[in-house]
């Protein structure tokens, strides 16, 4: 597996990161286990999990992803890149979520205790809190990676307008500046190409994005006359709504038909292809794949060893996925 350089910093990582999300509800923990170990065989030894994980389970069970990877990187740590995030419902107070200076500073040591660890590689809030002033969140964010706790920082679901003001508050207030962005990316899921994308390669910030196979659909597996197969996202607690919003629709079905076409022309598998071209993009540093099966990290693995897309094929996947590019960023 390659190493890529993160953004600016002076941090590398693997190629791909391991997604997390499945971990404690879709995967029980020795399932869990089964692909950490698949992932780390294969290469990849950057880590990425949520507080509010497993996805899909609500506040129930929220930590126990956190819980599961931290077992299995005991003794082990060093050896691993590890990322979390913050900002989503873990309590039943109005303050156990989103950006006060109050939940950071908590959350951060929840995390920590559940991943069994005293610092985190990279600390990213989850999404956008309209109701805290976005000094507040960095302020805070800063006091963690002063502390220790954290080394680098990153936001995930954020625009592009909020990210870039940000930025300018961070270098006004000499804060820790942020090293990488996490958006939804995929070839059913463009519309950061207009603006989130060109800014991160401007301003030299990591993106690792999630969603590279469109929760599943871009491999091709998903029948569209019949409802979504239980245990996969389109149909997993409350999460399923999300998915099925983002995803299950007629005009992705038949793109996906499409793309099945392509993969097989260029002999590759449909998850091959998807990810070989979500690397393609100069802006992309590390994709986030998620598995529910060891033997899923197998296609993720080899469009990281494949290399790069010929310029035909891309430009032949560009031009049938176009019109994700005008997609509502907030769908």
């Amino acid at each position: 597996m390659h190493h890529t350089k993160f953004g600016r910093t002076g941090l590398r990582v693997s190629k791909l990161c391991l997604g997390t999300m499945t971990f404690g509800l879709q995967c029980d923990e020795a399932q869990s286990r089964a692909i950490l170990d698949a992932a780390a065989d294969g290469g990849i030894d950057f880590i990425d999990t949520a507080d509010v994980y497993p996805l899909g389970g609500g506040r129930t069970t929220a930590g126990r992803t956190e819980e599961i990877v931290g077992a299995w990187l005991q003794g082990k740590r060093h050896q691993y890149i590890l990322a979390t995030k913050c900002v989503g419902q873990m309590g039943p107070k109005p303050w156990d979520q989103g950006m006060s200076r109050k939940h950071i500073l908590d959350a951060i040591d929840a995390s920590l205790r559940r991943l069994g660890t005293d610092y985190v590689d990279l600390y990213q809030l989850h999404g956008f809190d309209p109701h805290t002033p976005t000094d507040e969140a960095l302020d805070a964010l800063d006091t963690v990676v002063r502390s220790g706790k954290a080394r680098y920082i990153g936001v995930s679901n954020w625009p592009a307008h909020r990210i870039a003001r940000a930025l300018g508050r961070c270098e006004t207030k000499n804060l820790v500046g942020i090293a990488s962005v996490q958006p939804r990316y995929n070839l059913l899921f463009r519309a950061f190409e207009r603006d989130l994308l060109p800014m991160c390669e401007e301003e030299g910030i990591a993106v690792i994005p999630y969603n590279p196979l469109a929760g599943g659909l871009l491999t091709g597996k998903h029948d569209r006359t019949v409802p979504p197969p239980e245990g996969t996202r389109f149909a997993l607690g409350n999460a399923a709504s999300r998915y099925q919003d983002r995803y299950w629709h007629e005009q992705e079905f038949e793109a996906v038909d499409g793309l099945r076409a392509t993969a097989a022309e260029a002999g590759m598998s449909m998850a091959t292809l998807a990810v070989s071209w979500v690397l393609s993009n100069p802006a992309v540093t590390a994709p986030i794949i998620g598995a529910s099966r060891p033997g899923h990290l197998a296609d993720s693995l080899a469009a990281a060893e494949r290399g790069a897309l010929p310029a035909d094929l891309k430009a032949r996947l560009n031009a049938a996925t176009h019109v994700w590019r005008a997609v509502d960023a907030e769908r």
